[in-house]
């Protein structure tokens, strides 16, 4: 794959963008510079990886050419914002990849992209705490340009889409939401609502139920079997049916 375009990194809001041809994982190489001093607004973007993860130890599938792997450094300092970081971040990519995909993009809390029964993208957030506060945060995320062969049943966007065109619309709006204080506002909230995934149906985890959306500070709503409402902080939604 070719190297970005020289001017890519201002062009996207960048301080700066680190391009590797092949890495064992883009998350770890941003947390080695993040370590190392390195600002907010760093990038870490590889054309593939050799040991690409997501949330809970699962893996992504980065194949050569096949999509967008990239970790972005930032570092904020609110609780409540970080808090919700990953499905803020997931809002503000389905409206910047929305204009690169045939179907429907929809969100699947807390952290991936759908069109259909497709997966289409991945957000993974981890932070590094001094003390009690955050010292930087890691935004990765994986995008498929292609359909994967290990997952012919995933989803991508559409064929063809220059990855600098694609990078060109998700990075200022990730570093957006990575700036924005507080909890979920009323708005992002509707914008969830309009694109949740689950809303209605029936899950058993992170507990059964079914799921009735997200509050503000991100928890999943649930209605459980006899009638009360729980809200899930952590775990992964798995719908009934689903092995």
């Amino acid at each position: 794959m070719h190297a970005p375009s020289p001017t890519l990194a201002s062009e996207c809001g960048l301080v700066l963008l680190e391009h590797r041809l092949r890495v064992g994982s883009t998350m770890d190489e941003a947390h080695r510079l993040a370590q190392a001093g390195a600002e907010a607004g760093t990038l870490v973007l590889a054309d593939a990886q050799d040991g690409g993860r997501g949330r809970g130890g699962r893996t992504w599938a980065s194949e050569p050419e096949a999509g967008i792997w990239m970790t972005l450094i930032e570092r904020p300092s609110d609780q409540r914002a970080l808090d919700v970081l990953a499905l803020r971040t997931g809002l503000a990519l389905a409206e910047s990849l929305q204009p690169f995909c045939d179907g429907r993009i929809t969100l699947k809390w807390p952290n991936d992209l759908y069109i259909g029964a497709g997966k289409l993208a991945g957000i993974l957030i981890e932070a590094r705490w001094r003390e009690s506060l955050p010292e930087w945060v890691a935004i990765g995320v994986g995008v498929n340009r292609r359909v994967p062969d290990a997952f012919p049943g995933a989803a991508s966007v559409r064929a063809d889409e220059p990855r600098d065109d694609l990078l060109r619309a998700m990075l200022p709006a990730m570093r957006k939401a990575a700036a924005q204080g507080g909890s979920l506002t009323a708005e992002e909230c509707a914008q969830w609502a309009a694109r949740d995934l689950a809303y209605g149906r029936d899950i058993t985890e992170p507990r059964v139920g079914r799921a009735m959306g997200i509050d503000a500070t991100g928890a999943l709503l649930i209605t459980e079997p006899r009638g009360a409402l729980y809200a899930a902080r952590s775990g992964s939604l798995v719908f009934a049916g689903e092995p």
